[in-house]
């Protein structure tokens, strides 16, 4: 059986642990075995597995759903790492469900000795440093391989926001979102009606669609291109699906109309835009000019 390869490899910070964490050939992703020893703060003279099995043992967690990470440690997966050398590791979501596993056995009383505790209070403070970013997406910002997002994945998402048929015209930008556009650029705001200038196609590309979704505004500029009249044929959210394009676009639009309600001026919006939702890979601050 042919083994997966590292792809890419690198050194997530999570909380005060760094991990080396690698890409696999078939898209998943791993923590190198001793990482997860250092993790659980599991002393290098026992096996991991051996405590954690001891710890299934309990009464209370026979049987138990979360008991099946106690095994996990059980069944690394081997993978070739820079030519072939060998490596062994555990697949990322599995330290997740080890975390859980511990504070679980913490919750019902089956941790006893102060070692013992050491491992959940390790796996808890995991779990916090987690809370409000995917492992996924950390895994694969050190490693750099968002940088080179498989082209499939990338396709998939598109699929996911975008018709292949051109849907029926619907208004979907809220008035309010011109209204405060004007505002801060200190434009005389007289509705809808009144053809705007041509640069608020140009501001309303940066501010939604650039940050909508990875390559959104690529894909809906190859469907809907520009005519030799300048303009284009159809409209850009009639490209975007009803199941997670438009849903998506309205959450995006709100969230804008907020961050323009509490803006003083132009800059200050762009500034506070652009960190609320930054785009990947760009340094610099979108404060455009006429």
């Amino acid at each position: 059986m042919r083994l997966p390869v590292a792809t890419h490899d690198g050194f997530p910070k999570i909380g005060k642990w760094i991990l080396h964490a690698f890409n696999l050939s078939d898209g998943r992703r791993l923590f190198e075995r001793s990482s997860f020893q250092e993790v659980l703060s599991l002393p290098p003279t026992q096996s991991c597995a051996s405590i954690l099995k001891r710890i299934a043992a309990h009464p209370l967690l026979r049987g138990h759903a979360l008991s099946r990470a106690a095994t996990s440690l059980e069944r690394p997966v081997k993978f070739k790492y820079r030519g072939d050398e060998i490596r062994l590791g555990f697949e990322a979501d599995e330290l997740i469900e080890i975390c859980k596993f511990l504070l679980k056995a913490r919750e019902i009383g089956a941790l006893r000795s102060i070692a013992e505790l050491r491992y959940a209070q390790a796996a808890e403070s995991l779990l916090v440093s987690l809370a409000n970013v995917g492992l996924a997406a950390i895994i694969d910002e050190a490693t750099g391989y968002q940088q080179v997002r498989a082209k499939d994945a990338l396709q998939a998402l598109l699929e996911r926001y975008l018709n292949k048929e051109l849907a029926a015209w619907a208004k979907r930008f809220p008035d309010e979102f011109y209204e405060q556009l004007y505002r801060l650029k200190g434009w005389n705001w007289r509705g809808r009606s009144v053809n705007p200038p041509q640069i608020v196609g140009t501001y309303t590309r940066d501010i939604v669609y650039r940050r909508l979704a990875p390559g959104i505004i690529e894909e809906l500029e190859r469907r809907n291109p520009i005519c030799g009249s300048g303009g284009r044929a159809n409209k850009h959210h009639q490209w975007l699906t009803d199941e997670i394009g438009h849903p998506a676009l309205a959450q995006h639009l709100y969230a804008v109309i907020a961050l323009m309600r509490i803006s003083k001026t132009w800059h200050k919006f762009m500034d506070i835009l652009q960190n609320a939702f930054p785009l990947k890979g760009d340094q610099s601050s979108f404060a455009f000019e006429e």
